[in-house]
């Protein structure tokens, strides 16, 4: 039996769909694969890239700003408060945030800077641009 996969921020239904496996990386964790039977878990999720592996054979990969994963009897839930599916990427954008962000923590450290870095990295890596 497939997993019933939703990924939800704020705004909207980002994904629903019926999947064989889902990718995940948490905080502290590291990465983790959920697939049929797994057992109940929460996590806390960093930003990076999260890969569904849908029942029709295709895949769809998201940026992930954070958020929570729970799977509870084959069900996955994804919370983040922001999340884009690879195709809605707009990667030139991401590129410039992305240089921003680098050019900004060369004269500032601060955490912002990284954090900003980071959603860049997530969406590059969604969007196919760079690997993880």
């Amino acid at each position: 039996m497939p997993l019933h996969v939703e990924l939800v921020s704020p705004e909207r239904v980002v994904l629903e769909a019926e999947a064989t496996m889902v990718l995940a990386r948490t905080i502290g964790g590291g990465d983790v694969a959920f697939m049929e039977g797994h057992a109940p878990f929460l996590g806390a999720l960093q930003t990076h890239s999260m890969t569904f592996f849908l029942t029709d054979g295709t895949r769809e990969v998201a940026a992930v700003h954070g958020g929570f994963v729970s799977v509870v009897d084959g069900q996955v839930r994804v919370l983040s408060d922001m999340a884009e599916l690879s195709g809605q990427i707009d990667v030139a954008r991401a590129e410039r945030a992305r240089d921003a962000a680098i050019d900004a923590a060369r004269i500032d450290t601060d955490i912002e800077h990284e954090a900003a870095l980071r959603r860049a990295q997530a969406r590059l890596t969604a969007a196919g641009v760079v690997t993880a």
